[in-house]
């Protein structure tokens, strides 16, 4: 197996100056929610999404968060109408969270807006340029995935 070419630093000031951009493109989008949610209360919509239904100590595990604070987070989600504490289906004493259907509609509002603009900003580049970017984003992808980083994370 060929060992893959160093990287300059060059490249990698390039590779965070085109990361940031994608961050400031993609958190537009969530900016513009409504009503307004944190980054901390978006990431826990996501993964509750993601679940369809999880309790309060998976969820605390996969934000790398301490129970008491996901509880919190939850709460005010909950306060929002963005999420709902339901009892579990196999043991009634367990509260399962859910997203309620303004959680749903949320996070499908904060998807088109977030497609919206990655389009915008795709629709103006070369078509070769773009398909070369998506290329290296595949790529970096199933590299990410092969040294096992968390791919799902992100909101």
């Amino acid at each position: 197996m060929r060992k893959p070419d160093p990287l300059s630093s060059e490249h990698l000031d390039d590779l965070e100056a085109g990361i940031g951009v994608l961050m400031v493109v993609w958190g537009r989008s969530a900016e513009r929610m409504k009503p307004t949610v944190s980054p901390s209360q978006l990431r826990a919509l996501v993964v509750v999404d993601r679940h369809g239904s999880i309790n309060l100590m998976s969820l605390a595990d996969e934000l790398g968060s301490i129970p008491s604070v996901t509880s919190r987070v939850c709460d005010r989600l909950q306060a929002a109408g963005l999420l709902d504490r339901v009892a579990g289906s196999d043991d009634r004493r367990e509260v399962m969270l859910q997203l309620s259907r303004d959680g749903r509609r949320l996070l499908r509002q904060f998807q088109r807006e977030r497609q919206a603009d990655l389009k915008q900003v795709l629709d103006a580049m070369p078509p070769r340029t773009r398909t070369a970017l998506l290329t290296g984003l595949n790529a970096f992808h199933a590299a990410a995935t092969d040294l096992d980083l968390p791919d799902e994370e992100l909101a």
